[in-house]
């Protein structure tokens, strides 16, 4: 099975505008639901499998059915009961994947490289509700800047309205392009999925960032309060959920959310937008540096919810390089 590599370092093909001609075909039919495989998600697992049907609503327009289950064992709820935005993040990572393959005729086998991904919620309709069953929500998605190289999809972007019973829940968004298994293997430089399952460093507190299991905690403490190493477990059952041959872009997610819960002393929180740019891959078997800095122009004192904003701007290094970027911005003290 492929994996989807979040990565920025590579020219996107198109991006000088011009577009080749059309595809060779639009799956589906407009109107007609159709079934999510895990394959088109690039999720071995079904319970990872975030999606339930799709289908087109327009040019270039779709509507897709998702779940987020209340007990999942690593998107667990947070701030006393509403769900974790990181499902909300890999909603739209798995939508633009799956309308890659599904909509626009990505083969499978080929590379999705994600070059930003980014989440706005709403907290009065991020409450998980009552019952073991999971949230069902409808994500409405408009791909745009959309290139082709030949007949083949070389990148688009994709904005997504996710909504719970019509109500929007949040709104997000990225970019993304798509290079075939043999350029995927020239620009790794025959790189293969580590099957290395070393021990990590040891976790930081996981009270301090927003964890109850150590397992579940991506970040080494060092000797500076706002500096940690980043911790890769691959031996984690949701990060690494298949082998793959880098840091996975939903773990540098995750170590931006706990290292924003550190800085600003909020193990329980709920973040209310979460912007991330992928620079580089960010390499298994050299160190990672993960640095959380509050921004002190960011705390807005009339936000248009009601209450005062902090935003925490995380940045991840490898072999003196940016590799990722974050800012995670979170509200009133109780959510």
């Amino acid at each position: 099975m492929s994996t989807s590599a979040f990565r920025t370092g590579l020219p996107l093909p198109g991006r000088d505008g011009r577009n080749a001609e059309p595809p060779v075909h639009h799956a589906g039919t407009p109107g007609a639901p159709v079934r999510v495989p895990g394959q088109f998600v690039h999720r071995s697992s079904a319970a990872e499998v975030m999606l339930m049907e799709w289908a087109r609503t327009g040019d270039d327009r779709f509507t897709v059915t998702a779940r987020w289950p209340h007990d999942h064992p690593f998107f667990t709820p947070v701030a006393g009961g509403y769900h974790d935005p990181l499902l909300g993040c890999e909603t739209i990572r798995q939508t633009g994947i799956l309308l890659g393959h599904a909509a626009y005729g990505v083969p499978l086998g080929h590379q999705f490289v994600v070059w930003d991904l980014d989440i706005t919620v709403r907290p009065d309709q991020m409450a998980t509700g009552h019952g073991p069953g999971p949230t069902i929500l409808t994500a409405d998605a408009h791909c745009t800047q959309i290139h082709w190289r030949g007949r083949n999809l070389a990148g688009l972007r994709l904005g997504v309205v996710i909504r719970r019973d019509g109500e929007t829940v949040a709104t997000g968004g990225g970019s993304l392009s798509c290079i075939s298994p043999a350029a995927y293997h020239r620009v790794r430089q025959g790189r293969v999925p580590s099957q290395d399952h070393t021990r990590p460093p040891r976790p930081a507190d996981p009270r301090a960032v927003g964890r109850v299991s150590p397992h579940d905690v991506v970040l080494s403490p060092t000797d500076r309060t706002d500096h940690w190493l980043l911790r890769a477990d691959t031996r984690h059952p949701v990060l690494f959920e298949h082998p793959g041959d880098h840091v996975p872009g939903m773990l540098l997610i995750e170590a931006a959310r706990q290292a924003a819960a550190s800085s600003l002393g909020r193990a329980s929180y709920l973040p209310l937008q979460i912007s991330n740019t992928f620079a580089r891959y960010v390499e298994l078997d050299a160190p990672c540096t993960v640095q959380a800095t509050p921004l002190p122009g960011a705390q807005s004192q009339n936000p248009p919810n009601g209450h005062p904003e902090q935003s925490v701007l995380v940045t991840a290094h490898q072999n003196g390089e940016t590799v990722f970027r974050s800012t995670v911005t979170t509200g009133a003290h109780h959510l």
